[in-house]
């Protein structure tokens, strides 16, 4: 299956979880809690005004297409994708949630996806609101592109 025919049918539509594609096309969901959705938003209104916010992020990679919860990009960039179904290029920062299902191998995995689909930064947020930052070569002590982020973000402030 491709993510274009995913995003058409008609029962997958209004699913309740994260769905992704394998490199295979073969579907993959992912159920997520409250917390999950209150650190998405906090994060995405603590995110630059200059630039382009996504939420739930189809991105196109070599072992299928991964959805970042938050990505951010440039203007420039946004021009390049805002017509596409997945993007064809990753935004500069993309943005995990961990969820209690995701394992430090699978977020591994997706930092090298996304870096190796053009992303220039990887976020985790953990079920605690600490963030941690990477680059292609490995951890940053806080972002390079948006070095004010905190380094804990806190759902009620």
């Amino acid at each position: 299956m491709q993510w274009q025919e995913v995003c058409e049918h008609p029962s997958l539509r209004n699913l309740p979880f994260k769905i992704e594609l394998n490199e295979k096309g073969q579907i993959l969901m992912s159920p997520v809690k409250v917390y999950h959705s209150a650190f998405q938003g906090k994060i995405s209104r603590l995110l630059p005004k200059h630039g382009i916010v996504l939420a739930e992020c189809a991105i196109k990679t070599s072992r299928g297409t991964k959805v970042a919860d938050i990505a951010w990009c440039s203007e420039e960039r946004f021009a390049r994708i805002e017509r596409e179904a997945e993007c064809s290029i990753a935004p500069e920062v993309c943005i995990e949630v961990v969820s209690s299902s995701n394992t430090s191998s699978e977020m591994e995995e997706k930092r090298a996806l996304y870096i190796s689909a053009g992303a220039i930064e990887f976020w985790v947020c953990n079920e605690n609101g600490n963030m941690a930052f990477f680059d292609e070569n490995g951890q940053l002590k806080a972002s390079v592109l948006i070095p004010e982020f905190p380094h804990k973000v806190k759902i009620i402030t």
